[in-house]
C-alpha cells in the first residue's frame, strides 16, 4: 500500500494508523505499570485487540495491505496472550 496514496487507499491506510498508534499507546501504558489503576491492565488491551481487529477487517479488503492487516493482527493477538496471562 502507499504511503501516500489516496482515494480508495485512504481509509485502510488510516485504519493501520489507528491500529498502530493504539497499540503503541497501550504497550506503553502498560510498561507504566505503578501509574494505572486496578482495571486498565484489563480494560485497555481489551479496548485495543477490538481497535486493531476492527482494523484489520477494514484493511484486508484492499490489495497491497496484507502487512497491515497482518500487523494489526498480531497486535490482537498480543492483547489476547495478555489478558489470558491475568485470567
Amino acid at each position: 500500500m502507499d504511503p501516500d496514496g489516496t482515494g480508495e487507499q485512504a481509509p485502510p491506510r488510516r485504519r493501520g494508523i489507528l491500529c498502530a498508534e493504539v497499540c503503541d499507546a497501550t504497550c506503553r501504558m502498560l510498561s507504566e505499570q505503578g501509574r494505572t489503576g486496578e482495571a486498565a491492565p484489563r480494560l485497555r488491551p481489551e479496548w485495543t485487540r477490538t481497535v486493531c481487529l476492527e482494523s484489520a477487517r477494514v484493511v484486508e479488503r484492499h490489495p497491497g495491505a496484507e502487512e497491515t492487516a497482518r500487523a494489526c493482527h498480531d497486535c490482537a493477538r498480543a492483547c489476547s496472550a495478555f489478558m489470558a496471562v491475568l485470567d
